[in-house]
């Protein structure tokens, strides 16, 4: 269905009218009652192929037996192996100098590592902690809380001879909530913390107020502790929470478990029978002779708008992005005043589905892969995907491998739905993310951490291998291999001003 036809310039006037007219006289259709939720033109005029002419060869393509024996084998033991426990033996300090409070924002990986740095701030200033408190996220609604998503037994005992930690606060300083910091300006709240402080800013500012308060609420709080010129006990003590104490709820790991048998071994996938099933599979699972990759698709319409790049839905689709643009950052977006082509050739568009397909084609990946999607929604539904699924016609996601009863517990929050993504690609044989950001970062550092294999997309190249129309596959699939050869995992020792989470050698890994 066209909603604008060049057939006569009368025509294409009232056309461009309507369009014009449409965000006035129905607000309903641009706006969403969630920034999650796709507007009415995501599902008009669905895209067809932007490289129709790759797409054609990838699905004739053939990968002899050496070239799939090579993608699937595991990484080589590249002198680098775990090491998260300090030398230095963690002492308790006799008294603690207070509370310290956290209140953290963004997405499920945002917050894990503002929970990481949160335990170090603590031991910085020999104080208790808090189960630290998540907001709702503005994007998903999700109200999800730390002990819905992380084990706080586990959590509590991993790191009980690094710090005291505390479910919730004692009476005398029960008034101390969210709700109090909102209403007004508080001594106790510290809302001017920098990004990548230094411990002397937390000793010099935070202190202070612990020892006149006996308690300090920080927010906000991601990003604010400095990845350089920490001590090497402190560093292993961040590593050592990541890595070690934080762990997902039961239930999570339980499904988790289900969904990896069911992608290691399609025979099992008939046995959806609720949750009981989820325990027994849990208690007996092993992991079994069959391969399978994550793909993390990270094309939501958040990003699809904040990327300020066209994705070949027409000037409907362009239309609606830049109202979304307009509506959730009043135009305010540093891409948009670049060019589609300057965007895509300094790699600063996200892959779309069909983009990351033609990319695991070239790479060697056939039609009988086994690909699990790990996304939560993406931007144009079905009709956005109908091109990676038929490069991969055995995709697969929580929906088509487990039962409605069996998702009960995760359904419709956000968080837990993360948490099982998070926990099904930390158990593949290959992980990819088709954009970078914080799924993508926290998975090449745990993954890494593990020696786990972990292809890295590299976004200039590809944005100018998929503006070039001129392209046979051939010479796009030599550019591929040739462009990812290093890209797959390989160990990268983290340089100043990195993050520890994306890089965890040399400060979470010894060699040897």
């Amino acid at each position: 269905m066209r909603l604008y036809h060049r057939s006569s310039h009368r025509s294409g006037t009232m056309a461009g009218v309507f369009l014009l007219l449409l965000p006035i006289f129905f607000p309903s259709l641009f706006t969403p009652l969630s920034h999650a939720s796709p507007s009415i033109f995501s599902e008009w005029n669905a895209p067809k192929p932007r490289h129709s002419r790759l797409l054609k060869s990838a699905l004739q393509r053939q990968t002899s037996s050496e070239e799939q024996s090579d993608l699937w084998m595991p990484l080589p033991y590249q002198g680098w192996k775990p090491c998260s426990e300090s030398v230095i033996a963690s002492t308790l300090p006799e008294k603690s100098e207070g509370y310290i409070q956290v209140f953290l924002d963004g997405g499920l990986n945002q917050q894990r590592m503002a929970i990481c740095d949160a335990v170090v701030v603590a031991k910085i200033l020999n104080a208790t902690l808090v189960i630290p408190h998540l907001e709702v996220n503005p994007v998903w609604q999700d109200s999800s809380t730390f002990k819905d998503i992380f084990d706080v037994g586990h959590f509590i005992n991993v790191l009980k001879d690094d710090i005291v930690i505390v479910k919730e606060l004692p009476d005398e300083f029960s008034w101390s909530t969210r709700e109090y910091y909102a209403t007004a300006v508080r001594h106790t709240r510290i809302k001017t913390a920098p990004v990548h402080a230094s411990t002397n800013w937390y000793l010099d500012n935070v202190l202070p107020v612990l020892q006149s308060y006996g308690i300090a609420a920080i927010a906000p709080f991601s990003h604010r502790l400095t990845f350089d010129n920490l001590p090497k006990y402190l560093q292993h003590l961040r590593c050592k929470v990541n890595f070690q104490a934080l762990v997902f709820v039961p239930h999570v790991r339980n499904l988790g478990d289900v969904l990896i048998n069911r992608l290691r071994d399609p025979s099992s996938k008939g046995n959806m029978v609720g949750r009981n099933y989820l325990r027994e599979v849990s208690e007996k699972y092993k992991q079994g002779a069959g391969k399978f990759v994550v793909l993390h698709l990270r094309f939501d319409k958040d990003m699809a708008a904040h990327s300020a790049c066209d994705f070949g839905g027409g000037k409907a689709e362009k239309l609606a992005l830049a109202k979304y643009r307009q509506v959730i950052w009043q135009g305010r977006v540093l891409n948009s005043q670049f060019t589609d082509e300057e965007l895509r050739s300094q790699g600063r568009c996200p892959l779309t589905p069909e983009e990351i397909g033609l990319l695991l084609a070239a790479l060697g990946f056939d039609n009988s892969t086994r690909l699990y999607l790990a996304s939560h929604k993406v931007y144009g539904g079905e009709a956005r995907i109908s091109t990676l699924r038929s490069l991969f016609p055995l995709m697969e996601d929580k929906k088509s491998l487990a039962s409605s009863d069996e998702r009960a517990l995760i359904k419709g929050k956000a968080s837990l739905l993360a948490a099982v993504d998070y926990y099904v690609s930390m158990h593949s044989d290959i992980f990819i993310s088709a954009s970078p950001g914080n799924m993508h970062n926290a998975m090449v550092g745990h993954r890494t951490y593990y020696n786990l294999k972990t292809i890295r997309p590299k976004m200039a190249l590809l944005g100018q291998l998929f503006l070039n129309k001129t392209l046979s596959w051939p010479e796009f699939k030599e550019a591929v291999v040739e462009g990812h050869k290093n890209r797959k995992g390989q160990i990268r020792l983290r340089k100043p001003n990195q993050s520890l989470y994306t890089y965890p050698a040399p400060d979470c890994m010894c060699q040897g």
